[in-house]
């Protein structure tokens, strides 16, 4: 039995939210959205992330287009991941009252084909059957197709391998042991859990091998508090335009130091990594204070010989454990696997694809809100976003990865503003200015207006040349389908 629909909407995390929100302003009430996801529930990464994950910014800017949080709790604070499920859950109640939504959870993406009326798409149920879904569009909401960690294959028998997403480390048998804790990785999953770990078991010997290190962005910097976010602080939209001021393609080095002094925070002095996460100086302080060692490093493996266990270190050091010891796999989540290659638009333009290797936004939300509203008003094609390959940049140089993304941000919001109503941008809730008030905002807002296209060959010859430099593809769609450069 086939089903029809007006859209198919393929993932129910931030950027299928937020693509489904879009669609319920163009949509009438009599029209159809199919819902499709992989897992039991809505919410992407947050159904089977780790339990004690914290949003890294206030909750309020954390949604589906502009729809408000009915969480009674102050604007600074961190949403855990079951009210972020909660949230998601309204959210869809919200675009319940305005559209037909039939969820279908569980459910996987088989093929998807192109016709003269739309896309024909042959899906899996969760029982095994195979259903086809025929769609006027079809929006594929992948984002950076986060997946649980699995533990480290070690080859000691005398550790415990875990990772977050397998073992609450506030408690079960790692919390009834007292043997060492040593946290693998660097980046916020590492600082979650050491932070959980440090303020659960004071005094417990905690360690973090920390790889290449991570610099992160000082939430008092960017997310003040009280009256300072009247006259404190800086917004992220200031931020934005620095970095594509400063960045020209090859000079990442010394954007990072600059970004480090102004605006950055980092457990240690030497971090080569920086992936857009967000740190306060309390949880510094806090995982600074209660960690016993810190090594900069990467695990190789865990190994027994001569009557001791010792972590063999890509360096070719090794580090003696006492037996019985926790290594918890905090390693990094969003570039894991291999991922097809497909442009953000098809050939005939009735598909949309959210991912890593056509990117054209930072945030998979912002691509999940713009590309939808670009899809329904028919400007998809004719406008000339850049497309960029972040899972071969990332491959290719990591320091380079996150002032590509400012840069592509930068340069595609700059054509979108050109192309949409005023009021797209106007209910953009993910917005971090948002943070502060109407007059800063507004300042921003006007900033960005005025110099956003004198801005724009600058930026497309900074991307240009991270192209050519890192032989990755970025540029403008071809007038078939593919991504040019």
């Amino acid at each position: 039995m086939d089903d029809k629909c007006d859209v198919c909407i393929v993932g129910a995390g931030l950027a299928g939210l937020n693509a489904l929100f879009v669609a319920s302003r163009y949509l009438g009430r009599d029209q159809k959205v199919v819902l499709i996801d992989r897992r039991p529930a809505p919410g992407g990464m947050w159904v089977d992330t780790y339990p004690y994950v914290r949003l890294h910014q206030p909750h309020p800017m954390f949604t589906a287009g502009d729809i408000e949080w009915t969480l009674n709790k102050e604007p600074s604070h961190l949403a855990t991941r079951d009210e972020v499920l909660g949230h998601f859950a309204h959210c869809l109640d919200e675009i319940g009252n305005r559209i037909s939504v039939d969820e279908r959870y569980g459910w996987t993406l088989e093929a998807d084909e192109e016709t003269t009326d739309g896309v024909r798409i042959t899906c899996r149920t969760p029982s095994g059957e195979v259903r086809v879904i025929e769609a006027a569009k079809l929006i594929k909401a992948y984002g950076f197709r986060v997946t649980p960690n699995d533990p480290l294959p070690l080859t000691s028998t005398r550790v415990n391998s875990v990772s977050p997403d397998s073992c609450d480390v506030r408690g079960g048998e790692i919390g009834r042991s007292d043997t060492p804790v040593w946290v693998v990785g660097g980046g916020k999953t590492a600082m979650d859990t050491a932070h959980a770990l440090i303020t659960r078991y004071p005094g417990r010997e905690v360690n973090l091998v920390a790889g290449s290190g991570t610099m992160f962005s000082s939430r008092e910097h960017f997310f003040p508090d009280g009256a300072h976010r009247w006259w404190g602080g800086t917004t992220v939209s200031r931020l934005a335009r620095e970095i594509s001021q400063r960045f020209d393609g090859t000079n990442e080095d010394d954007v990072a130091a600059w970004f480090r002094v102004n605006h950055g925070i980092s457990l240690t002095p030497d971090c080569r990594n920086f992936l857009l996460g967000v740190l306060s100086e309390s949880e510094r302080r806090t995982i600074a204070a209660g960690l016993n060692h810190v090594i900069m490093d990467h695990v190789v493996d865990a190994v027994d010989r001569n009557g001791s266990t010792d972590l063999v270190l890509r360096s070719g050091a090794t580090r003696s454990v006492q037996p019985g010891s926790w290594i918890v796999n905090c390693t990094g989540y969003i570039t894991q696997g291999e991922h097809p290659d497909e442009p953000y638009m098809s050939a005939s333009g009735s598909t949309v694809s959210i991912n890593l290797r056509s990117a054209t936004l930072h945030f998979s939300s912002y691509g999940g809100y713009f590309l939808t509203h670009l899809l329904f008003l028919g400007r998809l094609r004719d406008v000339p976003l850049y497309a960029l390959d972040l899972q071969d940049l990332w491959s290719k140089s990591k320091p380079v990865l996150p002032y590509a993304m400012f840069m592509l941000a930068q340069h595609n919001l700059g054509l979108i503003a050109d192309a949409v109503p005023a009021r797209v941008f106007g209910e953009c809730g993910l917005d971090f200015d948002r943070w502060y008030p109407w007059h800063r905002r507004m300042a921003g807002t006007a900033r960005f207006m005025v110099t956003h296209r004198r801005e724009r060959a600058r930026q497309r010859r900074a991307l240009d040349t991270i192209r050519d430099r890192f032989e990755v593809r970025c540029g403008p769609l071809t007038a078939c389908a593919g991504v040019a450069g």
